[in-house]
């Protein structure tokens, strides 16, 4: 295993990271209320059959679009990543090229299918289907742009256009059908035409750093061979890997739908909104890791990769732990509040929200075996995992309804998370069990579950575990690594 001295002073890998994560997290506290205020608005203006055709079409749109990404919005931060670390910036601009035009090919090819084949394939919700598939070369493209812009360092954009603009926007116009009776279509406009600021914006960035990059003398070669070939080599993988992935997150409100009706689809999606909002943590703190781990790893400086693994998965149990064990300890005030008729998913919530402090105890386990190369491995676990949780749905949906599918959705995130552990700490020696991991789930245990459990009372109890919590981040501050964010600050 590598050692890790975090009594070292903080590389700039570290420190540039926790600036990126500054930003990323400021946005996805915006974007995690803005999600919630539309799963509440949704859920108590549209009720839960029309609720859940909302939810079951937002889910085939977002496992349509991850598909129609192909993985590159994985390769198109680690290509210009890795490139720059080298010296070769020439380069990017293939690699652009060759991500880009398959990804419009692809979702331009989907949304034809979804439109003609949605009354036949999906009747109860082919309305808002139809709507939503109209954009979905856009959305696809947006979000492998803004992949492309975290390449170059550029964190900003992410922050400002997909974690602030586009679900600010996406409140705002369904917050207006709110207080009109609107057919579900309309809601789904409201939801998706955000996206088109986003692909416009993310575009002109993209195209003044192709541009401004050096130019390129000779055939683009990357490793021996072929630009595109090379990016597609390790991309390929990652293609069917993300779709797996976005399957894992989607396709169980799709199969609560076709196997327990629009209702429990509505239930379960609701029970499952936490998981958005800790993956929101998640999402933030590994773009800003993304690059940096792709050019330790590039230049095998393990130890530093180490260091990084650790400090982040650490910052990430502080921010997602603590929703996830009052989520589990209050699961039926949290169902309470979209509406009492989703309080019989109790039981979903508790089981989600065990399988969330798994997976976030292991932090960006996937990302880190991606950016060291491995994304055939990381195919195989996420397939590995889809296949548990589809099987695992087939045979418990009928039975246990929307526990069921909370059954099957934590036995994929088991596999997937634990799976690639072990690879990681066999291959590379990576881990993300420092002594600044440790401390911060020991806190968050502390605070967040004794505390609210000896307290019984909700707000006296989340009050003083929030007291304690704040007390140990400023008695813990150093071992937690919080000193490098405060640097981070600093620098801003």
């Amino acid at each position: 295993m590598t050692k890790v001295d975090l009594a070292a002073p903080p590389p700039s890998a570290l420190v540039g990271a926790a600036r990126g994560g500054l930003g990323n997290l400021a946005g996805a506290a915006v974007a995690g209320i803005a999600g919630v205020a539309v799963t509440w608005l949704v859920a108590r203006v549209l009720g839960p059959a029309a609720a859940g055709s909302f939810f079951a079409a937002t889910s085939a749109f977002v496992l349509a679009g991850s598909v129609a990404r192909l993985g590159t919005t994985t390769a198109l931060v680690y290509w210009p990543a890795r490139l720059r670390a080298q010296g070769r910036p020439e380069l990017i601009g293939a690699c652009l090229r060759a991500g880009l035009v398959p990804v419009l090919v692809l979702s331009t090819a989907l949304a034809v299918g979804l439109w003609f084949g949605a009354p036949a394939f999906f009747p109860d919700f082919a309305g808002p289907l139809r709507t939503l598939a109209l954009f979905l070369p856009v959305a696809a493209l947006a979000d492998a742009l803004l992949a492309a812009t975290r390449g170059y360092r550029l964190m900003l954009p992410t922050v400002v256009l997909d974690k602030v603009m586009r679900p600010g926007t996406q409140l705002l116009g369904v917050a207006s059908l709110a207080l009109i009776t609107a057919p579900v279509y309309l809601w789904a406009l409201a939801w998706v035409l955000p996206y088109v600021p986003v692909f416009a914006f993310a575009a002109v960035l993209v195209w003044r750093h192709w541009h401004a990059s050096p130019a390129l003398e000779g055939p683009a070669v990357i490793d021996g061979r072929p630009a595109a070939r090379t990016f597609w080599r390790f991309t390929a993988p990652r293609a069917v890997a993300s779709g797996a992935q976005a399957a894992l997150q989607r396709v169980d409100v799709l199969m609560v739908a076709s196997l327990a009706g629009l209702v429990p689809a509505a239930a379960y999606a609701v029970a499952g909104r936490f998981i958005v909002m800790g993956q929101l943590a998640n999402g933030a703190i590994s773009q800003a890791v993304q690059p940096r781990l792709a050019e330790l790893l590039s230049t095998n400086d393990h130890a530093g990769a180490a260091r990084l693994y650790q400090t982040a998965t650490a910052w990430l149990v502080l921010l997602s732990w603590p929703l996830h064990l009052l989520v589990f300890h209050y699961a039926e005030l949290y169902l309470r509040f979209f509406g009492e008729s989703y309080v019989f998913a109790a039981p979903a919530v508790r089981v989600l929200s065990g399988a969330m402090l798994v997976a976030t105890g292991c932090g960006m386990v996937d990302i880190v075996l991606s950016m060291a190369g491995r994304t055939t491995w990381n195919l195989m676990n996420v397939l590995l995992a889809l296949g548990t949780m589809v099987v695992i749905d087939i045979l418990a949906i009928p039975v246990l309804g929307v526990l069921g599918a909370a059954i099957g959705l934590a036995a994929a995130v088991l596999v997937n998370n634990l799976l690639p552990l072990a690879q990681l700490g066999w291959s590379l020696g990576l881990h993300p069990f420092g002594s600044a991991t440790l401390t911060a789930m020991a806190l968050t245990l502390l605070s967040f579950l004794v505390v609210p459990w000896l307290v019984r009372a909700p707000i006296a109890g989340v009050c003083a575990g929030a007291c304690v919590y704040a007390l140990g981040l400023r008695i813990c501050y150093r071992r937690l690594g919080l000193a490098i964010v405060l640097a981070a600050r600093n620098r801003r």
